[in-house]
């Protein structure tokens, strides 16, 4: 599939689903967003681009303790939703943006801090879009990323890239923690791994929340029930697939990014 006809498809399915970004607990809160804000060096003179922006539920973290945030999304139905998550918290130095994140619409060194959570494996080109957050950011700035991460276990890594586009078609990649050093490190960042966690989604609403048709949402169970052992204990599957009232896990990680010296 061309990359026009890929970024078209994320701007079709986000667009449809965003209202239900804004209501989802996994976005609007957790251990990792705790760990971004602590670990991000805000002061009150600070600009922020939040890379990815979804609903916004990042950006409204940021914007207690900072100057202003650019709320940046390639979807204009996620801007919407920023813009009414930006009322309902009374963040007036939140500003909703259009944009690709390969071509960011800002300066060079704009931002003291960017940040980029749950968006990175809808990139098409990462390396492109790692490059253009360098290129925005000041060289004493930093960026944090908490996203999703495949297992260096190539049979994981396969099972969680198969589940998750029979659940959302525009998904492109879940990166692996080496894989995503070594992109960063091509762009000139080291890159510190502060936090790992696990990710617990409910199928039923994570299913719903993407609008997984229903043939999908039945392969994806047969994959679940097929499962290894090994794959089964990874992503805490339980004994029984039975319904779509149940829970598993997959993994995540923060990366904090600061510019080679």
């Amino acid at each position: 599939m061309a990359n026009r006809d890929i970024k078209q498809q994320v701007q079709t399915r986000f667009g449809e689903v965003a209202a239900n970004y804004l209501a989802s607990a996994v976005h609007a809160s957790g251990a990792d967003l705790e760990v971004m804000t602590r670990n991000a060096p805000q002061r009150p003179s600070s600009v922020v681009l939040d890379a990815g922006c979804g609903a916004g539920h990042t950006a409204m973290a940021f914007a207690p303790d900072v100057a202003w945030v650019y709320a940046c999304d390639f979807t204009g139905s996620m801007l919407k939703q920023v813009k009414l998550l930006a009322r309902r918290r009374n963040a007036a130095n939140v500003t909703p943006q259009l944009a690709d994140i390969e071509y960011l619409p800002f300066p060079d060194d704009s931002f003291d801090i960017v940040t980029s959570r749950y968006s990175a494996h809808h990139w098409h080109h990462p390396q492109r879009a790692i490059n253009e957050i360098r290129r925005v950011l000041k060289d004493n700035g930093s960026l944090i990323i908490s996203d999703i991460m495949a297992s260096e276990d190539y049979a994981q890594d396969t099972f969680l890239q198969t589940i998750e586009l029979l659940r959302d078609p525009s998904h492109v990649r879940d990166y692996r923690i080496s894989e995503w050093r070594a992109m960063l490190s091509a762009a000139g960042f080291r890159a510190e791994l502060i936090h790992k966690f696990e990710l617990e989604l409910h199928f039923d609403q994570w299913t719903t929340r993407m609008q997984t048709p229903r043939q999908n949402r039945q392969m994806i169970k047969s994959i679940f029930g097929a499962a290894a052992q090994d794959i089964r204990r990874a992503f805490q599957l339980p004994d029984q697939i039975e319904g779509d009232d149940f829970s598993f896990f997959i993994p995540g990680a923060v990366l904090k990014c600061q510019l080679k010296v």
